[in-house]
């Protein structure tokens, strides 16, 4: 998370917290299994604005200031997403990246740019990693880089979806919802509160 903390909720069942970003970002940290996982929720085009948890369902509910509702399925073994590693040169074919002056040198070659495989953390240069995926057990609900043997060895049940996606039609500032009767309460930048049943989405 590189934002700043901008919603937060918590889940007494599984004792975790989940944190929204302005990074547009959700994490999910596991307290209660005192073992420092964090795992990213990625689903949203701008800043988390509001976070709450279903218990009953163990499904999350999150918008965003562009008006966006995702509602999450918690109730899935999720995995972390792995650091990035470092390296002078693409871990793939091995080519040099554009701070390697001395390989660059011995080579007689042009540095190239640097990225990261977000499914398996490598160091990449962008013709090892030219694809994208989502990757949803690992929070990526959009399409995200990956290097081109994780891109072969992602199956079309791992980029089956783990979230629903809803459109509020404004920006949101405040969220509430009321598990007990399944409505949740948006307010609006365009001081307009409207007032959602979700029990078709949240069961």
């Amino acid at each position: 998370m590189s934002g700043n903390v901008t919603a937060l909720c918590w889940d007494p069942g599984q004792r975790v917290l989940f944190s929204g970003s302005s990074d547009h970002s959700i994490i999910m940290w596991d307290i209660g299994g005192r073992k420092g996982t964090a795992i990213e929720l990625q689903g949203h085009n701008e800043k988390v604005q509001g976070l709450c948890y279903a218990p009953h369902t163990r499904q999350l509910i999150s918008c965003s200031s562009d008006g966006g509702i995702v509602i999450w399925n918690m109730d899935l073994t999720r995995q972390e997403t792995p650091e990035w590693l470092d390296s002078d040169l693409c871990q793939k074919c091995e080519q040099p990246f554009f701070w390697n002056f001395k390989q660059m040198w011995d080579s007689k070659t042009i540095g190239l740019r640097q990225h990261h495989c977000r499914k398996c953390g490598q160091a990449v240069c962008g013709k090892c990693s030219a694809k994208r995926s989502t990757i949803p057990l690992m929070g990526f609900e959009f399409e995200v880089r990956v290097c081109d043997s994780c891109h072969e060895s992602i199956t079309d049940e791992d980029r089956a979806p783990t979230a629903t996606f809803h459109d509020s039609k404004h920006s949101i500032v405040y969220m509430h919802y009321e598990p007990t009767t399944g409505w949740l309460l948006t307010s609006g930048a365009d001081k307009v509160v409207k007032l959602w049943d979700m029990t078709p989405v949240v069961s």
